[in-house]
């Protein structure tokens, strides 16, 4: 039983190949078109899994049902009309032009894939969190397991609640639109001047630099939490549901000053807020979780939609131990909904038995393209590099290892390419994590992107727990722990007084380029069954330096996709700070480069 699902027409379009329930190919589609958070119909990502794995398709799956989302909006603008009219007036000619029919829309793209298949019986379509839940149990190591998803909205429903018991999932409980976790973390995300559905990541990396002097004001004016999770937003703030902003007047009145304009200096009050909502929304989540626990008895969660992609919250609900273990799927967001529903077609449309992988199922998240070795060196040579063909994987560990230790950046682009938002070891952009610069030079000479913004430490799974507090491993970096006592650096009390943005070049531990203002770190646990290439070079810097651990950031400038291809790769490592580019057992040096080649091509890419 092959089956195809999609995502696709509101943001992070993708597409996921599942054959008799195991997944065999996912992939976004603005890796291939190059701009980010692409949400047309994916026609490169579905090219991409069917090249993948040929054969005829059983089923084809949409992630969301488009009328009931249409039904929301009209009933919305009915409730607060005329309040919203404006935006009601725009929405509805896309709504009617496009998306209130996206049965015939999908049925015209996906002809020219499928020109003999009847699209009337094998076109389903599942329901929004519905595919979240899918998306996080079905892959999941568990044969029983409780599941909380998280996001903005889908079609009525922002949060729910349901449990996993072999090939069955059932919805206990659910909120709906216009209460919402996601929309209010995103209104603060552009409260404070970042681009909603792509800034919340720098929300939460912002949070550490301030104090939570605004929390109280949160939950008094904004959220109205209760015991068990379930929450009220107070929509006399916010202007999601009728206007083309996130908040209104009224909200900016309450904290004392207004939006903050994109590219504006960042104060302290912004970074005061962000630790705010961030500490409100981690208390939201953990009361979720605990009344999950309640509902089901069950000892294992997991976690789906937006909201967990909040590595810090996630964290915070691993450390109470209300759970034995918790596994949040990798691509939590709208792209792994295209997985989801593909999975609860085969599960829960076909009921189709399912064996459980005491890993899990998403093969370490490595789903999409990759490259062989001659294709790779013809197609960089022909983009104009100088390649040094390295002979053995021997080698390359060795001379990388050597590179990284020496302070050298290194692109490092192997293997299959990563489905959902982190980049896992296959497309990465890697450095030494001990200088005290690493942190800025990257940022600000690699990523173009804001100085603040935290980098993940990749380490070995063995030697994770010598380094880090972890309770869970964290193998697709969606937890966040505290860097153990023993590495840590005593600060000196002027250090300690020290407050926002001063806060950066203060060395806190042993490998400063990953820990975070408040000791925290995002961490990758690398295994050497799932990336024996990755944990190689990991193990063998470890035993150089005696520090199992580099930085691991996306390999991409800001507002770039993650690199698909090696001609992406090569352009980003000529037009960036990179001092070394690893693809495959070739390796390139800049200096050997053309450097007619090195032009800035940032200004292709809309910012982040």
């Amino acid at each position: 039983m092959r089956i195809l699902g999609i995502s696709a027409l509101y943001h992070d379009s993708a597409a996921a190949l599942v054959e008799d329930g195991r997944v065999v190919a996912a992939a976004q589609e603005e890796r291939f078109s190059r701009k980010k958070h692409d949400a047309r119909f994916p026609k490169h990502a579905i090219q991409f899994c069917l090249d993948r794995s040929p054969g005829e398709i059983d089923y084809v799956v949409f992630y969301d049902k488009p009328f009931l989302k249409f039904e929301r909006l009209l009933e919305t603008y009915l409730e607060f009309s005329p309040r919203g009219f404006r935006s009601f007036s725009k929405a509805l000619p896309v709504w009617l032009k496009d998306k209130l029919f996206q049965k015939s829309l999908l049925r015209k793209e996906l002809k020219a894939f499928f020109p003999n298949m009847d699209l009337g019986d094998r076109l389903l379509f599942s329901e929004h969190h519905l595919s979240h839940a899918a998306s996080a149990f079905f892959p999941s190591p568990f044969e029983k397991a409780v599941i909380l998803t998280m996001d903005g909205v889908g079609e009525w429903t922002t949060t729910s609640i349901a449990k996993g018991d072999g090939n069955k999932l059932d919805l206990l409980q659910e909120i709906h639109f216009p209460h919402s976790l996601g929309l209010l973390y995103s209104a603060f995300t552009y409260f404070c001047g970042f681009k909603v559905n792509s800034g919340e990541y720098k929300l939460m990396g912002l949070a550490p630099y301030g104090v939570p002097r605004y929390a109280d004001l949160i939950r008094k004016h904004l959220i109205h939490v209760k015991e068990d999770g379930s929450f009220q937003i107070n929509l006399e703030y916010f202007d999601y549901c009728t206007g083309l902003r996130m908040v209104n007047r009224k909200f900016a009145d309450i904290f004392g000053f207004p939006v903050r304009k994109p590219e504006d200096m960042l104060d302290q009050k912004h970074m005061d807020v962000a630790a705010s909502i961030q500490v409100v929304t981690e208390e939201v989540v953990l009361k979720l979780a605990r009344e999950a626990k309640r509902l089901t008895g069950f000892n294992n969660l997991c976690l789906a939609g937006g909201v967990a992609l909040n590595c810090v919250a996630n964290g915070v609900v691993s450390r109470a131990k209300i759970f034995d273990r918790i596994w949040v799927q990798p691509a939590a967001g709208d792209a792994g909904g295209a997985l989801g529903a593909a999975l609860a077609a085969h599960y829960l449309f076909l009921k189709q038995p399912r064996n459980v992988n005491e890993s899990d199922s998403m093969a370490g998240s490595y789903l999409g393209t990759d490259y062989e070795q001659d294709e790779i060196a013809r197609r960089l040579k022909h983009a104009g590099a100088v390649v040094e063909e390295i002979s053995t994987e021997d080698e390359l560990i060795e001379e990388v290892s050597d590179l990284l230790q020496q302070g050298k950046a290194v692109g490092w682009f192997q293997g299959r390419m990563e489905f959902g938002p982190r980049a896992l070891g296959n497309r990465s952009i890697l450095a030494d994590p001990r200088p005290t610069d690493t942190q800025k030079r990257i940022n600000l000479k690699i990523k173009f992107r804001e100085s603040f913004r935290p980098f993940a430490p990749s380490i070995t799974a063995e030697a994770a727990k010598e380094w880090f507090g972890l309770v869970d491993d964290s193998p697709y970096m969606l937890m966040v722990a505290p860097v153990q006592e023993s590495h840590r650096r005593q600060m000196t009390d002027a250090e300690s007084e020290l407050f926002g943005i001063e806060k950066l070049n203060v060395p806190r531990s042993g490998i400063p380029a990953v820990t975070h203002v408040d000791y925290s770190a995002r961490v990758q646990t690398v295994e050497a069954q799932r990336n024996p290439r990755y944990h190689r070079l990991l193990k063998r810097f470890g035993e150089k330096t005696g520090v199992p651990v580099l930085v691991n950031t996306s390999f991409n400038v800001r507002g770039e996709p993650i690199v698909e291809s090696p001609e992406d790769a090569f352009h980003c490592f000529m037009g960036t700070g990179l001092d070394v580019l690893a693809i495959g057992n070739c390796l390139l040096h800049k200096e050997d480069q053309d450097q007619s080649l090195a032009k800035d091509y940032r200004e292709q890419f809309e910012l982040d």
